[in-house]
């Protein structure tokens, strides 16, 4: 059946995204969904999982910044940098919380870090971890990134309990590694949780528990609509004519109110001012022009204010 909407999901560890999606998928008896990036088999919290039309916006999650809680058990490597993986090191953990604070320090603001062999990225066709799996390890490029927000919520060796905020292409895992081997003990992630992915948050996600117990009706009232994936996006209000010419597809002059409403914006979420439909989203162009970016099908109705 047809579904629109933004579930957010509360992953459970020991299952893949891909396999949360599907179960989620089974239960609405949806036609189409997608998620917003995957969290790891070991990880759990925030899934955003994309339904119909929301799928349309399932990009702008993918390059939003991403917030976790996670553990380094320092002291021990492993092949994955989790506890997947086997144990490769053990070394004695000898650090304190002021030395901890002091390493931390070098981690905030813009890094490079290098991709994991454990990693879906894929080399001549193949992902990485197939390569690991046999036993190859490659040469991968740096990648640049940026660490918003690293501080430290305990210690009690060897764990040390993290929270982080960073740009999209992160991998929580190698930040662990690097971090315990700045320590000089090593270290690999013990746990992850993610809190956040943009504007979303794992307060408001559910389980897939939760779901499977809920009749029809009631997982269709759990679902956010679906411009809750276009929050931080500005509202562009248009009039039946306005509206139609924008749903085929045509560049729009709006009036000096409606650019001063945009205030810069490159791109913004675009109603219909007679039902409050949500038309899609449009790109801001020089002089006040409107250029349709991704428009959607169906009634969907902006949330109230």
């Amino acid at each position: 059946m047809p579904v629109h909407g933004v579930l957010l999901l509360d992953k459970p560890a020991g299952i893949s995204s891909n396999d949360a999606l599907v179960q989620a998928k089974r239960l609405f008896n949806a036609e189409k969904a997608g998620h917003t990036g995957t969290l790891d088999p070991f990880a759990t919290g925030l899934l955003p999982l994309c339904f119909g039309e929301a799928t349309k916006f399932a990009q702008d999650l993918l390059e939003a910044d991403k917030s976790y809680e996670t553990t380094v058990c320092l002291g021990r490597t492993t092949t994955t940098g989790d506890t997947e993986g086997e144990v490769i090191a053990e070394l004695p953990v000898d650090v304190t919380a002021a030395q901890i604070e002091a390493v931390l320090a070098g981690f905030r603001g813009p890094i490079l870090q290098t991709p994991p062999m454990y990693s879906a990225l894929k080399r001549d066709g193949k992902p990485l971890y197939e390569y690991a799996r046999a036993g190859i390890t490659l040469a991968r490029e740096a990648r640049a990134l940026t660490i918003h927000r690293l501080e430290m919520i305990d210690y009690q060796a060897p764990l040390l309990r993290l929270r982080v905020t960073c740009s999209k292409g992160t991998y929580i895992r190698v930040l662990g590694e690097d971090i315990g081997a700045a320590l000089g003990c090593g270290g690999h992630l013990r746990a992850l949780r993610r809190t956040g992915v943009g504007s979303l948050v794992l307060d408001d996600a559910v389980t897939l528990d939760r779901l499977a117990e809920a009749a029809q009706q009631g997982r269709i009232e759990l679902l956010a609509p679906v411009d809750a994936l276009l929050a931080s996006f500005p509202v562009v209000c248009l009039d039946d004519a306005l509206a139609a010419r924008f749903l085929h597809g045509q560049r729009l002059s709006l009036g000096k109110e409606d650019v001063a409403v945009v205030d810069g914006a490159s791109r913004v979420r675009v109603y219909r001012i007679s039902d409050g439909r949500l038309l899609g989203t449009g790109q801001m162009q020089a002089f006040g022009v409107l250029a349709p970016e991704r428009l959607i099908a169906g009634n969907q109705e902006a949330p109230a204010a």
